[in-house]
């Protein structure tokens, strides 16, 4: 719907960062050249970032392409069904199967516990046929995540010849009350990789950068199945310059924070269930009236993300946005209410 507010793709609602709008508004030569193949700049300013060392880093056109590059680093040829499996929970990441698919694996879902992942039965979906297992956390689109302790233990419980992939593309939302990031509690683990992204809190959904971290040798082969060139000339210099924007990134996300607490607190006292986010999104399990529910907001004038059966993933955007959601949202509850009475 033209004109509609965007709440469906977790996109950054403040626009680029300042430094990196005017980097780009002076761009002219550079993109009439190939870029760096090894992106050394952009890999040396996210291990400078991290505090950990450039051959500890790998990046990729998103935190997808550098999903599918793990999955080819471990997955061998099978029959579609009969080859490598990969885990993870499900609803979750949506190109999790997709590129498991890609790479010629065999994707197993395991279901949600109370919309969170349920680590027990992931872990006990490891079975000897199993190369990776996706840790979506906090869990997209249930904006749901797992603690330090938890993770800890369910690492610990998994064979270390398995890949353990976790998945902090909203990291940077999270209560820190969870514990510290994967890179910091499993940096020496080597059988640990931890994702993120630039498309998120960084705003940089539009140019494809995205990295993991992880062990060297583990690292060495995720490099080798990165399609030449993925990541361009001016993707590869506005990460750089992002990074050095870490006032500005903090500030926005502290602004989403709040407008996210906001919305909670009005779509729980409307009669929704929201489960305790951890990103810049919500989630409503809003069953078999999911479809209908988007329908009824994008008539309005937002445009949500729809799981069919399942539930609705909202973006938290700027507060007059916001309040247009959740203006429709409670219009919706209150008929809801007239008609089951």
């Amino acid at each position: 719907m033209p004109g509609a507010a965007l709440l469906a793709s977790n996109e950054s609602p403040y626009g680029l960062l300042p430094a990196v709008a005017a980097r780009l508004a002076g761009a002219t030569g550079r993109v009439s050249r190939y870029p760096d193949m090894s992106a050394t700049a952009l890999v040396e300013a996210i291990a400078a970032h991290h505090g950990i060392s450039a051959d500890q880093v790998a990046v990729g056109a998103g935190s997808s392409e550098v999903c599918g590059q793990l999955l080819h680093s471990v997955v061998g040829p099978g029959a579609a069904g009969a080859g490598d499996e990969i885990v993870f929970g499900w609803p979750s990441f949506e190109a999790y199967p997709l590129l498991t698919t890609v790479a010629g694996g065999s994707a197993v879902r395991v279901a949600l516990r109370d919309h969170a992942l349920d680590l027990d039965a992931l872990s006990a979906a490891v079975t000897g046929r199993t190369k990776l297992v996706f840790v979506c956390n906090p869990n997209n689109p249930t904006s749901t995540a797992v603690g330090e302790r938890d993770l800890r233990r369910f690492v610990a419980g998994v064979p270390e010849q398995v890949l353990i992939v976790v998945d902090e593309a909203y990291r940077e939302y999270v209560d820190l009350s969870l514990g510290p990031s994967a890179i910091t509690l499993f940096g020496g683990r080597p059988n640990v990789v931890v994702l993120r992204t630039f498309s998120k809190a960084y705003a940089l959904a539009g140019l494809r950068v995205g990295y993991c971290v992880g062990a060297p040798e583990v690292i060495a082969q995720v490099r080798k199945t990165q399609v030449p060139f993925s990541v361009g000339a001016m993707a590869q210099e506005a990460a750089v310059i992002a990074l050095d924007e870490s006032h500005e990134v903090r500030r926005r996300v502290r602004l989403t924070v709040r407008e996210r607490e906001r919305m909670v607190e009005r779509l729980r006292a409307a009669g929704f269930e929201v489960p305790a986010s951890h990103a810049n999104f919500v989630w409503l399990p809003l069953g078999r009236d999911s479809t209908a529910f988007s329908a009824h907001c994008l008539a309005g004038g937002v445009a949500v993300r729809p799981f069919a059966g399942n539930g609705v993933r909202v973006t938290v955007g700027l507060a007059g946005e916001n309040d247009t959601f959740l203006t429709l949202a409670e219009k919706w509850s209150a008929e809801r209410l007239v008609r089951s009475a």
